[in-house]
């Protein structure tokens, strides 16, 4: 069951608990900026194919490529 959760946890449900700063330190490790973190998690912006990869890596599976890009990977 709780895997079944975390599947489907989106960019802005991982942040939630995050502390302060964390947006600025994952955008850094990803190469692309804060800004940029944060448009795709208003949904003002869409990660492409490879940073949806790398999202899902540095967030170590909890947000799915597939949440951040179903036309893609769903």
């Amino acid at each position: 069951m709780v895997q079944c959760i975390l599947s489907r946890m989106n960019l802005k449900q991982y942040f939630k608990d995050e502390p302060r700063g964390a947006k600025s330190e994952m955008a850094e490790y990803l190469g692309i900026s804060a800004e940029w973190i944060s448009k795709i998690i208003a949904g003002k912006a869409r990660a492409s194919a490879k940073l949806a990869k790398k999202i899902e890596e540095a967030t170590q599976g909890l947000v799915k490529r597939e949440e951040l890009r179903p036309d893609l990977f769903g």
